[in-house]
């Protein structure tokens, strides 16, 4: 069985700082920003087609329309049309989704899910959330090209699912862990985020293949192309309940923490700490919280310290915007590569005992402004991001796909 080393403090805190970068940047470096490819759109309309096509004979339902979709409470705010149960069960939050076969590198049968798409048209053939950020991931060294013939994608890359996640609490504070070993580890050629022949781009992870299953998932039914995947709770707008999916994350202690892929190609894609819509950016900026309150009997239990403390709890990460699956609009800033800004409370803000939830982006705002709240000491030095209060980015993405925000 495959595993990977330990990872000590000392070691956590240089990996995490530099985002654990495993490849040179140099392909993307060289020409700055990546060059956008036109979308073909006669052929994306086509590639759409054959993967919902193809998904539908092989597992026996009715080809996706929004028609057909599986009908939520409008109070359950569910942004991924193509979801087929969602349990909002709080800290057993799960969801099911549609599996889709393809094909190794070697040609062996994988699964895998398919959340994002940079096509506006192509996510509504899906029911998938619209991301044209995503569309910046072309050309630059940490997009995967895929081929697709009959509705069956090929991937360059595999993930091997086979080893122990192992998590252990530092001393004298959880965090960093003394130890943290990822339960899942992509290969040099593997990223979820995919380009099609067509030039658009999806967020397709694989969750299944011969190695095992994705760390998330708590129930595959190959034959019925259905995965049931763990949830994870969040703050946006001020409000709870802002449930995502962690697929893969560029650094191995963060893919720890958050139960997804150590997937390090990720940390190629363009371009940290720039998160409006008219940056070159595939990414978008969010503040996962440090130090936060770990005693869950507050009620108000947040950040890493939170999740090690508390045997891998969701660290209630704060987000600034949801999917808005029906703006066409260029400007629509969602994407799901979270560009981490991990945040922390300073001493004096422990010291005067002012430490508590952060709620939302405009929350966090006024903490940074009044200094109660400060980026952490694993960021590494450098200029702050304008758009995130001055926060200065941690060179880590975590792909979180935005799933749903419901009234509970």
């Amino acid at each position: 069985m495959k595993s990977s080393p330990t990872i000590t403090a000392s070691l956590f805190a240089t990996l995490l700082t530099i985002g654990a970068p495993m490849f040179s940047s140099a392909a993307f470096a060289k020409g700055g920003a990546p060059a956008e490819v036109s979308t073909n759109l006669r052929l994306a309309n086509n590639e759409a087609w054959s993967l919902r096509n193809t998904a539908a004979r092989e597992s026996g339902r009715a080809p996706y329309s929004l028609a057909r979709a599986v009908r939520f409470k409008k109070s359950h705010n569910v942004y991924l049309k193509s979801a087929l149960a969602i349990d909002f069960t709080y800290r057993k939050a799960n969801v099911t989704l549609p599996l889709y076969r393809g094909l190794s590198p070697q040609g062996e049968n994988v699964y895998y899910i398919i959340t994002e798409a940079s096509d506006f048209d192509f996510s509504r053939k899906l029911g998938l959330n619209y991301a044209p950020k995503l569309r910046h991931a072309v050309g630059s060294a940490g997009a995967m090209e895929a081929t697709l013939r009959n509705g069956i994608l090929q991937f360059k890359g595999n993930v091997d699912f086979s080893p122990e996640r192992e998590l252990v609490a530092g001393s004298p504070t959880p965090f960093p862990p003394s130890v943290a070993r990822p339960g899942a580890i992509a290969d040099e050629n593997y990223s979820s985020v995919i380009v099609l022949p067509s030039g658009v781009v999806i967020n397709a992870q694989i969750v299944s293949n011969a190695s095992g299953h994705h760390d998330r998932s708590v129930g595959v039914d190959i034959k019925r192309r259905t995965v049931k995947m763990s949830l994870l709770d969040g703050y946006q707008g001020g409000k709870q309940f802002f449930y995502h999916l962690v697929t893969d994350v560029s650094a191995d202690v963060p893919a720890v923490l958050e139960n997804g892929v150590y997937a390090p190609k990720l940390a190629l894609l363009p371009s940290f700490g720039r998160s409006t819509p008219t940056d070159d950016s595939a990414l978008l900026g969010f503040s996962p919280v440090l130090n936060g309150i770990t005693d869950l009997s507050t009620g108000a239990d947040q950040g890493f310290e939170s999740l090690i403390a508390n045997g891998g709890i969701d660290p209630i990460n704060v987000f600034p915007v949801g999917p808005k699956n029906n703006i066409r609009s260029l400007t629509n800033n969602y994407s799901p590569l979270w560009d981490a800004h991990v945040n922390m409370w300073t001493e004096q803000a422990i010291k005067d005992g002012k430490v508590r939830r952060i709620v939302g982006f405009a929350d966090l705002k006024k903490l940074v402004e009044e200094g109660l709240v400060t980026s952490a000491y694993i960021n590494p030095e450098g200029a702050g991001n304008p758009w995130l209060f001055g926060l200065r980015p941690t060179g880590v993405v975590i792909n979180c796909p935005v799933i749903a925000h419901p009234v509970l």
